[in-house]
C-alpha cells in the first residue's frame, strides 16, 4: 500500500497524486507580481479505476487570496473569507488577476461550479471555505482606472486583456 504524501499548503498548482501537470511536468509556483487573487484549476487526471468505473470526475477550482494586510500601489487589497461574508449576500468579484493562465482558469470557470477559498501569504494558509461561481467571466473594470492598483495601460476597452468572475460563499 503507497505511503500518503504530505503537501505543503500553498503548493498545490496543478492536478495529480504527485502535483505534476498534464505533461509531467511541475508547474512553476511563482507568484506574479500584482495578482491579489490567484485561480488553480485542480482538473483530476483520469486513472485506471476511473476509466473501469466509466464515471467522470469533477473539476475543482482553487481561489487563492492573501487574508492579511498587502499594499498594492498605496492600496490594502487583503481579502479574507470573513470580507467575503461582509459583503452583501455573501457575493464577490474575483478582480486584480494579473497572470495570462490565472485569467484563462478564471474564464474557464462554469457556473454553479465549486471552489476552495484559500488563504494564501499568512501565518496559517489553507482552504477557509467554500464558494460557488454565480456569474461568468466578464472585463475586469479596474484594469482601465488609472487609480486602481490593477490598472494596465495596456488593454483597451474595445479589447480587454483581463478578466473576473463572480463567486458567492456557501
Amino acid at each position: 500500500m503507497p505511503r500518503p504524501r504530505k503537501r505543503l499548503a500553498g503548493t498545490a498548482e496543478a492536478a495529480g497524486p504527485d502535483n505534476k501537470g498534464p505533461e509531467g511536468k511541475r508547474p512553476k509556483t511563482k507568484n506574479p507580481a500584482g495578482a491579489s487573487v490567484k485561480v488553480v484549476n485542480s482538473s483530476p487526471q483520469k486513472t485506471s479505476a476511473s476509466k473501469n468505473c466509466g464515471k467522470n470526475l469533477s473539476s475543482y477550482w482553487l481561489l487563492k487570496s492573501e487574508p492579511e494586510s498587502q499594499l498594492e500601489k498605496g492600496v490594502d487589497v487583503k481579502f479574507s473569507i470573513e470580507d467575503l461574508k461582509a459583503q452583501p449576500k455573501q457575493t464577490t468579484c474575483w478582480d486584480g488577476v494579473r497572470n495570462y493562465q490565472a485569467r484563462n482558469f478564471l474564464r474557464a470557470m462554469k457556473l454553479e461550479q465549486e471552489a476552495f477559498f484559500y488563504h494564501s501569504n499568512c501565518k496559517e494558509p489553507g482552504i477557509a471555505g467554500l464558494v460557488k461561481i454565480v456569474k461568468e467571466a466578464y472585463p475586469d473594470h479596474t484594469q482601465f482606472e488609472k487609480n486602481s492598483p490593477h490598472y494596465d495601460p495596456s488593454s483597451k476597452e474595445d479589447s480587454p486583456k483581463w478578466s473576473m468572475r463572480s463567486s458567492i460563499l456557501f
